[in-house]
């Protein structure tokens, strides 16, 4: 994958899937939203994919 392939996926996956998100809103309404944030990144499948494209760019800057 090159550095504009990583990006744009990254950027497609948060319009479609985190965009509007509705357990990102709730969670952020009844828990605040560092437990929101905490949520995407440790139990989200959406969070696991993004940090695995933020591994792949964490390449190009090595």
């Amino acid at each position: 994958m090159d550095k504009a392939l990583v990006m744009s996926e990254i950027d497609k996956t948060l319009d479609v899937y985190c965009e509007g998100c509705f357990l990102k809103k709730q969670l952020s309404k009844d828990n605040g939203k560092t437990a929101a944030h905490r949520f995407c990144i440790t139990t989200c499948t959406i969070g696991e994919h993004l940090k695995f494209l933020g591994k792949e760019m964490n390449k190009f800057t090595k």
